[in-house]
């Protein structure tokens, strides 16, 4: 319990965001440590100067920190800390992951096959059953939909999964203290029973405007890939695109008549190569080759002898139905050249094949 008290205190300090917190701790050898430096100590480590160190060395933020467990345990939240074992993966190695998640929910934050599914607020008829059509045909794929709990394709999204017993959770941009907007509460009680609700927010942070760009990144970082369904060319649905393809997931949009401006945004993904068109589930089951994985699952075997880079790399894209360079890297714990050596060996060997969006599998 000491340790999740500094684990949280260290997000309140002011001035201190992910990447900076994880600087500090590696700097100081853990989250404690950061607490206990003295003021030259921290006043050394690159990017924090006088008045960060005063922000940590006042240790106010240490009484929030107890307040905020308090909370947790009343209302059974998970704490998730970015190097803990159940931290989910996905985020775990992008520098700018939260360091810490507060998750109230039953979901496999790990499932094997995770989508987002994002759009805008104001969809119209083709869209909002476009969305729900989505999500119906991505049932048979036993897949965990994430979304943002606004209005429109978020939930709309959240809701057919909650119809067609299909695991959904809300990332939202505040803390579980509330459910905002507070339309959707009865629609996320539901969700907490078959899915769930995630935040990297404490109790205490409301729905800030600044907190939805940042809750994207966590949309776009803990799925496979992500779905924008209507968009306008400018929004959070985009931001979450942008973030998507950064992180090297694969991107599928939904073409729509060139005068509708919210099909203007997926249209210009699709145009721009930064989104694959889909007009249904089953093309982001081809382009994703969860039809072939399954059929073919068990029976793969190396057919070439493998060095033992080679066969750790085999052995975890065995493990599961496609990764991107990034998840390789970090699972592996090779470095990023190496990883790109060993990848084209296996290529060249016909053991794997490159999917798009910068992803490999087995072939």
């Amino acid at each position: 319990m000491n340790d999740l008290l500094y684990q949280i205190a260290i997000t309140k300090i002011p001035l201190v965001g992910p990447v900076t917190a994880k600087n500090l701790i590696a700097y100081c050898g853990g989250v404690k440590e950061v607490f206990t430096a003295s003021a030259k100590d921290l006043k050394s480590i690159p990017g924090i100067g006088l008045k960060l160190a005063e922000n940590i060395l006042q240790q106010k933020v240490l009484e929030a920190a107890a307040a905020e467990i308090e909370f947790l345990k009343k209302y059974k939240i998970q704490a998730l800390f970015y190097l803990n074992d159940d931290y989910p993966h996905r985020l775990k190695h992008y520098a700018d992951c939260p360091v810490m998640l507060y998750y109230s929910g039953e979901a496999n934050l790990n499932q094997k096959r995770i989508i987002g599914i994002v759009g805008t607020r104001r969809p119209n008829s083709y869209g909002l059953n476009a969305c729900e059509e989505i999500v119906s045909g991505l049932r048979e794929y036993d897949p965990l939909i994430i979304s943002g709990l606004a209005y429109g394709i978020d939930i709309t999204a959240h809701k057919r999964c909650l119809e067609e017993g299909i695991p959904t959770i809300g990332i939202l941009g505040h803390g579980l203290s509330r459910i905002y907007p507070h339309q959707h509460q009865q629609v996320a009680r539901k969700m907490v029973q078959n899915g769930g609700l995630l935040t990297e927010y404490t109790s205490d942070l409301g729905p800030e405007r600044e907190h939805f760009p940042m809750r994207n990144r966590i949309i776009a970082g803990l799925c496979d890939a992500l779905i924008v369904v209507q968009t306008a060319r400018k929004g959070g649905s985009m931001i979450s695109a942008e973030i998507a393809n950064g992180y090297h997931k694969e991107v599928f949009a939904l073409p729509g008549r060139v005068t509708d401006t919210y099909s203007q945004g997926c249209n210009h993904l699709i145009k721009s190569h930064k989104a694959t068109l889909i007009e249904s589930a089953e093309d982001v089951a081809y382009a994703m080759c969860w039809n072939r994985v399954e059929q073919a699952t068990g029976s793969r075997k190396a057919i070439a002898p493998l060095s033992d880079s080679e066969q750790s790399v085999f052995s975890i894209l065995q493990s599961q139905e496609n990764a991107s360079i990034d998840d390789l890297t970090f699972q592996s714990k090779m470095t990023s050249n190496h990883m790109a050596a060993i990848l084209l060996s296996l290529e060249f060997k016909g053991m794997i094949r490159t999917l798009p969006g910068k992803r490999y599998a087995l072939a």
